[in-house]
């Protein structure tokens, strides 16, 4: 590959998005001066890194290949998808879905039913989602800070690289929905039910979850490090490869779940595991005898 043209295409893409080197750096977790060095050619960014680049810059990993140069790998603002509303006794509608690039904030989208936005390198800071249907959505490199997603649908949602931090989740219906690598201190997931939802790469330690049922849900690679997942209900849950150094399940149901890493099991991670808390917890059979293998204290466990 030649790093010149690697460079180019970076610089080109993140432009169209309107995000920033700096912005772009922490998705990818690398300095600024990094990303500086990729553009000028200096140096390239490895192929993990570029297919995570690709995600977040909302092109085709073969965008960066010297024989693709067409912009039209690149998602744009004035690119339009037209989205039917089917409405009893109403006219169809299309909508304008893609908002990426645009600045939101504080804009009101309560009540909307529209499939399949796009929100790209937005400004959403503040914005108001409460009791949307966004089902299909995406957000990507995006600033939602402090946005309200209360009693929203974000069925088959993908939320990546995103600033989520102070968000508000109440009541929001997550089905199947992905959450990669986002910023969500302070944000709040609760009254709710997660349905098959995957967080990857997150970090939550800071994140409050209350009064939720987890229902085949996958923490891959995130970090719960102090997290209180207290009075919850866990069900075909996923916590491999989590972080989860001090992680509290007080009084949590846990059926089926699977704490097992899927790679070899180090001494450090038999020392993490011993730190979770499962006091006044219940537990199925197997999940119990999975945790015990593992050395968890379960001496206050209570079996069903």
């Amino acid at each position: 590959m030649d790093a010149k043209m690697i460079g180019n295409k970076i610089a080109g893409a993140r432009k169209k998005i309107n995000m920033s080197q700096s912005r772009l750096a922490g998705h990818v977790f690398v300095s600024p001066q990094a990303v500086g060095k990729w553009e000028r050619g200096e140096s390239m960014p490895d192929i993990i890194t570029l297919n995570q680049l690709a995600k977040i810059l909302d092109v085709d990993l073969n965008y960066f290949s010297e024989n693709r140069s067409s912009p039209n790998a690149i998602s744009t603002v004035e690119e339009t998808i037209p989205e039917v509303n089917n409405l009893a006794n109403s006219h169809q509608h299309q909508l304008l879905t893609n908002f990426s690039g645009n600045d939101l904030a504080k804009t009101d989208f309560a009540g909307v039913i529209a499939h399949k936005l796009k929100f790209n390198g937005s400004n959403l800071r503040g914005s108001d989602f409460t009791g949307a249907d966004l089902t299909g959505s995406s957000f990507l490199g995006s600033d939602a800070h402090e946005a309200s997603f209360q009693a929203a649908n974000l069925t088959d949602c993908s939320l990546s690289a995103t600033d989520l931090t102070a968000a508000n989740f109440d009541q929001a219906i997550l089905v199947r929905t992905k959450f990669y690598a986002l910023e969500l201190a302070g944000a709040k997931i609760s009254n709710t039910k997660l349905m098959e939802v995957k967080l990857s790469k997150t970090d939550l330690r800071k994140t409050v979850f209350e009064n939720c049922i987890f229902e085949g849900v996958d923490f891959d690679y995130s970090d719960l490090r102090g997290l209180s997942l207290d009075g919850q209900t866990f069900t075909g849950v996923l916590f491999h490869n989590a972080a989860l150094n001090e992680t509290t399940f007080k009084g949590a149901t846990l059926k089926n779940v699977s704490f097992r890493s899927t790679f070899a099991l180090t001494n450090k991670y038999y020392r993490a595991i011993k730190t979770i808390c499962f006091e006044g917890a219940t537990m199925d059979k197997l999940t119990y005898a999975s945790l015990k293998g593992l050395g968890a204290d379960l001496s206050k466990v209570n079996l069903v």
